[in-house]
């Protein structure tokens, strides 16, 4: 809520997304690839992440990938299958981008309820 109760703000929100580009502006992470990874760690498996993520597997792969091919670093090991199906998890490399992706967020999040907060206070005089 931006404003008090019957004010003009007060079903008016501040939303903002960020994600990670390259040089050329082609995306690289955002909330939807960060999510299929953090499940990636949770679950230790691509497929169940994709189904707990929204996405077909095959997406799920491709935006992996494709990540990766940009980043120049793998972010997921992946093991085929077996008679008890294959593991996926993060590499070292990719648990410190989580980290510090979730770190980022949380500080971004703070600074912005601040300005929001700010910014609301002052057009609600």
């Amino acid at each position: 809520m931006a404003g008090p109760k019957g004010s003009k703000y007060f079903d008016i929100f501040l939303k903002y997304r960020i994600w990670l580009e390259n040089t050329d502006g082609e995306g690289i992470l955002g909330d939807g690839k960060l999510k299929l990874i953090k499940c990636i760690d949770e679950l230790g498996s691509l497929k169940a992440a994709a189904d707990k993520a929204g996405v077909s597997y095959r997406k799920a792969w491709g935006n992996i990938k494709e990540a990766e091919e940009k980043l120049g670093f793998a972010l997921v090991e992946r093991h085929r299958g077996g008679q008890h199906g294959g593991q996926s998890f993060l590499t070292e490399e990719g648990k410190k981008l989580i980290e510090a992706y979730d770190e980022l967020m949380l500080e971004f999040d703070t600074s912005i309820y601040k300005i929001t907060k700010k910014f609301f206070n002052r057009i609600n005089k």
